[in-house]
């Protein structure tokens, strides 16, 4: 099994998470979720990014870079995010990219992430794969992150 830094880092970042118990009122634990949450994101950003740079021809395919990227991607599918959404932190969403619709939607958030979960889990079968598998998977996968992105997400 190859584990990659972005695993490390992704551990790491779910480590935030531990210390939440204390209330969800503490502000410095509500910052400790939200922190968690935009590290989730930058992770997932990174991996397609080299996911996606390898289908558009940006990256050399590399296998074992493709493989690593898609299993750090399916770490972090695995993890349940819902700790990262405590009631109170809608209001310390100064420098997020969320709009306030996904604190009214939630629920629907979570079921978007399911179809996240299968694209991931299709990557990572093929990552390995060769280049074309690579690309023949990105389009699903981008598709998944983007249904939740149109809905909930403001343009930078």
């Amino acid at each position: 099994m190859i584990r990659s830094p972005l695993t490390l880092m992704t551990a790491a970042a779910l480590a935030l998470l531990g210390p939440l118990a204390v209330s969800a009122q503490d502000e410095e634990a509500l910052q400790r979720a939200i922190d968690a949450r935009q590290a989730h994101m930058q992770l997932y950003a990174h991996n397609l990014g080299i996911l996606g740079g390898m289908a558009r021809g940006n990256i050399p395919y590399d296998a074992a870079m493709a493989s690593a990227a898609a299993a750090d991607l399916g770490h972090l599918t695995r993890v349940s995010q819902q700790a990262y959404w405590p009631e109170g932190s809608d209001i310390m969403m100064e420098g997020s990219n969320a709009l306030p619709a996904i604190w009214e939607n939630l629920d629907d958030v979570f079921a978007k992430s399911g179809d996240l979960v299968e694209a991931v889990a299709a990557m990572e079968a093929v990552a390995g794969d060769g280049l074309e598998a690579v690309q023949g998977q990105m389009q699903a996968l981008g598709g998944a992150c983007v249904a939740c992105h149109r809905d909930y997400q403001q343009e930078n």
